[in-house]
């Protein structure tokens, strides 16, 4: 399996686990508020992910053979916090607002704008390269997330609807900004985003009256979160690392076909023609996706960076410790000036202008 199909199905997981807590947060919506569900689901991403990283830690904390941790470097910080601000603070405000004077279908069929959101401000503004190819699978999907939501006769088109679509360029700001670090560990970022969120989010909810509930809910809520909003985000970091924003947010547009599907399969339901005709166009933009091939001769500027790499065309460089010659390893590592002609896409190594 080459990388491009790797990082795909890492985005696509990434959707399952995400679509997969939907049916789950709808359950317990019943019985809690909505600020603190999200702070339950961010606080077990963030719990979770945290003792996974002590666990990892004291793994490998007397391996010197190259396996060294990744360490955030100071200049990239405000990348990670102004993520956090805007994906982990502001958005699930904005939603939760504007959830409150707007119907669920318009808020269903709104939420699809974080999608075109993330694609625009990858294009647009950080300058991600986009094919035709690209851009009709990314409408595809769209389309496909649009017919999922569609209830004829909603309205609501206000204040609520516009917080709504404020949220979801929140979320959007939150992708762009997170794929400036995600050459990082993305254990740690979603460790932190989910630490700080959880805490806001279950301030705010106790702030407005809401109580705490029983261990048992606890308990359900912060595993679901771990698996939805903890490891789908460290899948969602590591084909950002590879993709790009804009096919990373493209394959993960997915998630409510794969939260519908569960519905289905929990509360048994027969599948209406709409959820047929979604799935499919969600499959032929995810297959133009799939079927890209963007080559051209292309320059590589000098750069120093740190991640967990293989000796590959790009990484042609001798060590300044004892290397046992496993692969993939981490270390501090340059790239020396380079021009050449292959396939590839707008990750790590590929962020140049056209």
């Amino acid at each position: 399996m080459n990388t491009r199909h790797g990082a795909a199905i890492t985005a696509i997981l990434a959707a399952l686990l995400f679509g997969a807590t939907t049916p789950f947060a709808k359950a317990l919506l019943g019985a809690l508020s909505p600020f603190m569900v999200a702070g339950l689901f961010y606080l077990g991403s963030g719990c979770g992910l945290a003792i996974a990283m002590f666990v990892r830690r004291w793994r490998q904390r007397s391996d010197a053979s190259g396996h060294r941790e990744i360490v955030m470097p100071r200049k990239e910080l405000p990348w990670l916090i102004g993520a956090i601000i805007a994906g982990g603070i502001a958005g699930p405000a904005l939603l939760m607002f504007g959830l409150s004077t707007t119907p669920a279908a318009t808020t269903s069929l709104l939420l699809n704008l974080e999608g075109v959101f993330t694609a625009l401000i990858a294009w647009f503004v950080f300058r991600e390269n986009v094919d035709t190819q690209v851009f009709l699978g990314m409408m595809a999907i769209v389309a496909g997330g649009v017919l999922l939501s569609w209830q004829p006769g909603a309205g609501g088109a206000g204040t609520g609807a516009l917080l709504v679509a404020g949220a979801c360029l929140c979320w959007a700001i939150d992708n762009n900004l997170t794929r400036k670090v995600s050459n990082n560990d993305a254990m740690f970022i979603a460790c932190v985003k989910g630490l700080v969120a959880g805490v806001v989010n279950t301030g705010i909810a106790l702030c407005l009256g809401a109580h705490l509930p029983g261990p048992a809910f606890i308990g359900a809520s912060m595993v679901a979160g771990l698996a939805g909003y903890g490891v789908s985000l460290v899948l969602f970091v590591v084909a950002l690392r590879h993709l790009g924003t804009a096919r990373t947010g493209a394959y993960f547009s997915v998630a409510p076909l794969f939260g519908i599907a569960i519905s289905f399969a929990l509360w048994p339901e027969l599948p209406t023609l709409s959820f047929w005709i979604a799935t499919m166009l969600m499959a032929l933009g995810v297959w133009l996706h799939l079927r890209e091939r963007h080559v051209h001769e292309h320059t590589h500027e000098a750069l120093e960076h740190n991640h967990r790499h293989r000796h590959d065309e790009h990484h042609q460089h001798t060590h300044d410790f004892e290397w046992d010659g496993v692969e993939p390893h981490v270390h501090p590592h340059r790239h020396a000036r380079i021009t050449h002609t292959h396939a590839h896409f707008p990750d790590i190594h590929h962020r140049h202008s056209h």
